[in-house]
């Protein structure tokens, strides 16, 4: 996306350049080259149209934040502000109260326009809600990298939040999200943008604060004509299945919402759970395995399905 392609620091050790957005680090969107023939053929029986269209999901970044609350912050820098600790006081609060104070927050530019004169509240959350990281993070992402990874955004909506399950108790807590943006564009109409992943949340000082967070943007026009990936049972039955030969039984798939739970009876005798969440552009995206052993409970379990082709 243009306004993404600005924002470039420090290289990573394997020679790829990092890329900041909305105060996350940029992930690349992998495509998978093992398609075959066959599997393509399936998208003959799909309806592409449902690829098409945007969300209508309820924001959940609705916490209330008027000039009250901005006031005392106005003209202040970042090193200046402390937060009240009722905004940090759980991890899903800490999120929700996150992305509230982005909500109506822009930084639009000259070359990506949107609006009719000012936008919510301008710069002024952006201080406020760079609070929100660890020290940690903060080393990682200086204030002007944050400030600058916003450009071009007008809007922000948090539209979908999902803890991901059977975490380790010394690590960070995860979390599934997926942002709904309104940004500027070179000719001044206004579009909107959708970006998933994860938000880590770690304890510092009593208080829980982000200390990560990794977006990949979703594109609209790539699950509508390919097919097989887009869908979790899909997924699973050609890459666990027909690459990896684990599946003895699929179950029926159970949905929470936009969350998919696939279980499947190994061939190894082990029972294994895909966990799937879906996006706005209807794409199933896994964000968690697990195993269960004989006599055993749910535990996280990363197969790499490539790694069954490679074999082959």
């Amino acid at each position: 996306m243009r306004f993404m392609k600005r924002f470039r620091s420090q290289k990573h050790d394997d020679n790829n350049t990092t890329i900041y957005v909305m105060g996350a680090v940029r992930q690349k969107q992998t495509l998978d080259q093992h398609e075959n023939k066959k599997e393509k053929e399936t998208l003959q029986q799909i309806d592409a149209e449902k690829y098409f269209r945007p969300s209508r999901r309820s924001i959940l970044n609705h916490r209330l934040f008027d000039y009250h609350f901005f006031n005392p912050y106005y003209g202040k820098t970042y090193n200046e502000i402390s937060l009240p600790q009722s905004l940090l006081d759980t991890p899903e609060n800490a999120i929700l109260h996150y992305f509230s104070i982005l909500r109506d927050a822009e930084n639009l530019t000259e070359q990506l326009i949107g609006g009719c004169g000012t936008v919510g509240w301008a710069k002024i959350p952006f201080p406020i809600a760079y609070n929100f990281f660890t020290e940690s993070y903060k080393q990682k992402m200086p204030y002007t990298t944050y400030l600058a990874s916003f450009e071009g955004i007008g809007h922000t909506n948090l539209i979908k939040l999902y803890k991901l399950p059977n975490q380790k108790a010394d690590q960070p807590i995860r979390f599934f999200i997926e942002l709904e943006t309104i940004t500027g564009t070179a000719t001044g109409v206004s579009a909107f943008e959708y970006h998933y992943g994860t938000i880590s949340i770690r304890k510092e000082d009593g208080l829980y604060k982000i200390d990560n967070i990794n977006l990949i943007g979703e594109d609209f026009l790539c699950a509508a004509y390919h097919g097989w990936r887009q869908q979790g049972e899909d997924v699973v039955d050609v890459e666990y299945g027909g690459w990896c030969k684990l599946i003895k039984t699929r179950l029926p798939t159970k949905r929470e919402d936009y969350v998919k739970f696939i279980d499947i009876i190994g061939t190894d005798g082990n029972d294994y759970r895909f966990v799937f969440v879906q996006l706005t552009n209807d794409t199933d995206v896994l964000v968690s395995q697990l195993i269960k052993r004989k006599q055993g409970t749910w535990e996280e379990k990363k197969i790499d399905p490539t790694k069954c082709v490679e074999k082959q």
